[in-house]
């Protein structure tokens, strides 16, 4: 592996033009080999000191929701001794030697903010810390999907005394022993740091729900809840809506006495609107039990307290908020009119923008299918793109 630091770099200008990725995490780690793999020289820019930095973040039970034999990035696969459920350490050695086995040119300390057309239009200029000014003949974007933590605008946050922090903050539940804990949002991470604090020791766990979410097995008698989602992607929604509401009354006990009830709308609807379900590790047990308390959604701080939608108070010793991420793309290319309405990027994969020919991304949507899965599909796209444009002199 090729890693270099900031000011380890003898010049910003590269006479050969090469491909710059931005973001030395799985996305960008699997753009760049395949890219490599094609005669194409990419340069990996990462503001961390190491490869992916965001994955090193995570809390500590972290495993992949998806098997490990589907979870590996194009041209090595993940040890089998690291099991089906690969944890998050082990992601992180998988990532470490990834890019040491492919040679990839990382240069780390570098942080990207802003990406423009080159003057002569042929290529693509980036601004770096230190002033830099570097110039690609095409651009990947992999910043990530999970990058800048995301607070709802809670009326009286500000003046909250208690303890409060995002669930990105969270490492394990040794800090919240014996403690009383509020967890706002019952996404795959929320509901899993409400059981991760109910196993470590926590006194009171609650967990603040505003949609109930699609709750599914992650593995069903050795079936792997990610096959059926990468073979049921060209179905149709509502058919696959309907197959899932069948297969959940067999799998997964009723939890509405427990405040949890089947959601209205159907499994593959929400995940077209951005939403995928949550896999149980643990949640349906622990509501079951009463480990872990389902409450209304949280409105807003009063007098000290946690306001709730159903007119409820809560006085938790720590509120957790698992409330997701922005893309935060807007000041990188914002400018480029390459971003809808909610900030994600129009095209993804193999695909440019039509206004932005050789610009790239990957990592921007969380598919039903698996992110690590996804992100090796983009990256032999994109790679295939970018060799294109290059045997035809763009």
């Amino acid at each position: 592996m090729a890693v270099s630091s900031a000011s380890a770099q003898p010049s910003t200008t590269f006479t050969d033009r090469p491909v710059y990725v931005i973001g030395a995490g799985p996305g960008g780690l699997a753009a760049a080999q395949a890219l490599r793999a094609r005669g194409v020289r990419a340069v990996v820019l990462e503001k961390a000191d190491r490869v992916g930095a965001s994955w090193r973040r995570h809390y500590d039970r972290l495993h992949l929701h998806t098997t490990r034999r589907l979870s590996a990035l194009p041209g090595l696969p993940i040890p089998r001794r690291f099991g089906r459920w690969v944890a998050r350490d082990n992601v992180v050695r998988y990532l470490e030697k990834y890019a040491e086995f492919h040679e990839l040119e990382i240069v780390t300390g570098v942080e990207v903010s802003r990406v423009e057309r080159s003057a002569d239009g042929t290529g693509w200029l980036l601004r770096a810390s230190g002033g830099r000014e570097l110039t690609g003949s095409a651009v990947v974007v992999a910043t990530g999907f999970n990058h800048t933590p995301r607070v709802p605008d809670w009326p009286g946050l500000d003046a909250y005394a208690g303890e409060f922090g995002h669930a990105g903050e969270y490492r394990n539940a040794e800090p919240y022993a014996g403690r009383d804990v509020l967890v706002v949002g019952v996404g795959n991470t929320g509901a899993e740091i409400a059981v991760d604090l109910v196993e470590g020791g926590a006194a009171r766990v609650r967990l603040s729900v505003r949609t109930p979410p699609h709750i599914v097995r992650r593995s069903t008698a050795g079936w792997a809840a990610q096959y059926s989602a990468v073979l049921v992607r060209r179905l149709p929604v509502t058919l696959v809506d309907r197959l899932a509401r069948q297969l959940a009354k067999v799998s997964v006990p009723d939890l509405s006495g427990h405040g949890l009830p089947r959601p209205d709308s159907g499994l593959y609807s929400r995940v077209a609107a951005g939403a995928i379900p949550v896999q149980d590790v643990g949640l349906v047990d622990a509501v079951r039990a009463g480990r872990v308390e389902v409450v209304a959604a949280v409105d807003g701080f009063e007098d000290g307290k946690v306001a709730l939608a159903d007119g409820g108070r809560l006085s938790p010793d720590a509120v957790i908020a698992a409330t997701g991420y922005e893309r935060a793309l807007e000041g990188l290319v914002g400018h480029l009119d390459v971003l809808d309405g909610r900030g994600r990027p129009v095209v993804r994969g193999g695909r440019s923008p039509r206004n932005a020919p050789g610009l790239y991304f990957t990592g921007f949507t969380n598919p039903i299918s698996g992110m690590l899965r996804e992100l090796a599909r983009d990256a032999e796209k994109i790679a295939t793109a970018v060799a294109r444009r290059a045997a035809r002199g763009a």
